[in-house]
């Protein structure tokens, strides 16, 4: 069955970047479109601001263009990279390529995956604490002063985040900076008093671990902004503050809220004994579902010896259904000697993917040899058939169609569950759960 391709709606002025009629997010004043690259044959974020929205506000346009400014300056692997930009006359546009992040923002990310251990959330941190870093090592350093989980993306197949969405930043050109802006329930309370530094990053980051850890909002329980400024000016912490079992996790958090003139820099938290305690909690414990007979975890067990290589790996499949109709998938690879282990997430469209696409996809980034595309395709097969039982084979390629007679490897799909080594070690599965 053949997939309708879709048709740009707009093209850059050089012709590399088309965009789609899709929207990817909305702002106060950009829309975010996905888009793609025709020279790279890779998707792109184009972002996209109306000038009109400034006529009455010639600061804000200003702001607009130092985002360009800056996105074209840093280069860091924890900050969104830029591509390209233009200003179209004609429909008084501005237009920012970036590239894009298949899972959108931390916030919803977190929100979709509610079980999650500390060891990933301190992935998270250190990855926003060296993007952080980075732009306050610049000379004068670079202020966020807008940093949120709303403003943090996520690629869920690796887990990786960047720093994203600098309209708000400012190279600090004075030893303080001066001007009120930000998100309230972000802001750190010497911002109100518009004699600040670089420190108020850290204060909005400190919020940011604490909504990754419990999934809500700083200052939640105030009404408006009104509240949040009388608490954040009195000193009084966020409710959800109280929400943290784990006193290390408390105590890291506390440290980023302290005032300015004791507040640790990027480069301090960083080398903080929250990072390098190997022992992790969980931050919420799965909840056992009401009917084990809808719990199925794929699991293939494949070891090869890839030609050209001596190195021996196993391969497991995890996923969960989503509403929206996609497939969230966790691919385990690890080697028969345990020595090392990659989690890849990622995500598979029922009505679009194909697995030949999707594992396509996947060998550049991975750096996966043909032999171990097979075996993903078959054992992505395999679950896939399983967890949406209705489609069919129908849905495949010729290619998928004659791999699924190859006889690479075998799939078990099991009813059990991997749980984690008591040495702590990652040569482990956890499955998620599957709801068919």
């Amino acid at each position: 069955m053949e997939m309708e391709e879709a048709e740009f709606v707009e093209m850059d002025p050089s012709g590399r970047y088309g965009r789609y009629d899709e929207i990817l997010g909305e702002g106060a004043f950009k829309v975010v479109y996905r888009a793609f690259d025709e020279i790279l044959g890779i998707e792109v974020a184009w972002n996209q601001v109306s000038i009109d929205h400034f006529h009455d506000s010639p600061a804000h346009l200003r702001r607009m263009f130092s985002e360009v400014d800056l996105l074209k300056s840093v280069k860091h692997g924890n900050v969104i990279k830029f591509l390209h930009s233009w200003v179209d006359e004609k429909s008084m546009n501005i237009n920012i390529i970036t590239e894009l992040f298949t899972s959108g923002d931390l916030r919803r990310y977190r929100m979709k995956h509610k079980r999650v251990e500390l060891k990933a959330i301190k992935k998270w941190g250190q990855q926003i604490l060296h993007g952080i870093k980075y732009l306050h090592s610049h000379d004068p350093p670079i202020i966020h002063r807008d940093l949120k989980c709303n403003n943090i993306f996520v690629n869920g197949y690796d887990g990786q985040v960047k720093i994203g969405d600098l309209g708000l930043a400012t190279v600090m050109q004075q030893r303080r900076a001066r001007s009120v802006i930000g998100t309230p329930e972000f802001m750190a309370p010497e911002l109100y008093d518009e004699e600040y530094n670089e420190l108020v990053d850290i204060y909005s980051f400190g919020l940011c671990v604490l909504e990754m850890v419990t999934c809500e909002c700083p200052y939640s329980e105030c009404r408006n902004a009104a509240q949040i400024f009388k608490k954040v000016t009195s000193g009084i912490k966020p409710a959800s503050l109280g929400k943290v079992n784990d006193p290390r996790v408390k105590e890291f958090i506390e440290k980023c809220l302290v005032p300015a003139e004791i507040r640790p820099s990027a480069s301090d938290l960083l080398k903080d004994a929250f990072f390098t305690t190997a022992e992790d909690s969980k931050i919420q414990k799965p909840i056992a579902s009401e009917s084990s007979s809808r719990n199925c975890v794929a699991t293939l067990q494949s070891y090869l010896q890839p030609k050209k290589s001596t190195r021996c790996d196993s391969f497991s499949l995890v996923g969960e259904r989503a509403d929206d109709g996609t497939i969230n998938l966790t691919l385990i690879i690890a080697s028969v000697g345990g020595d090392k282990t990659r989690n890849v997430q990622f995500s598979f469209f029922l009505n679009s993917d194909t697995v030949a696409s999707v594992t396509t996809e996947m060998v550049e980034e991975l750096e996966l040899c043909f032999e171990d595309v097979d075996v993903v395709a078959e054992l992505m097969q395999g679950l896939i058939e399983r967890i949406a039982p209705g489609w069919t084979s129908s849905c495949l390629t010729d290619w998928e169609e004659r791999n699924r007679s190859r006889n690479l490897c075998s799939i078990n799909l099991l009813g059990t569950i991997h749980n984690e080594g008591e040495d702590g070690s990652n040569n482990v599965r956890l499955p998620i759960r599957v709801v068919t």
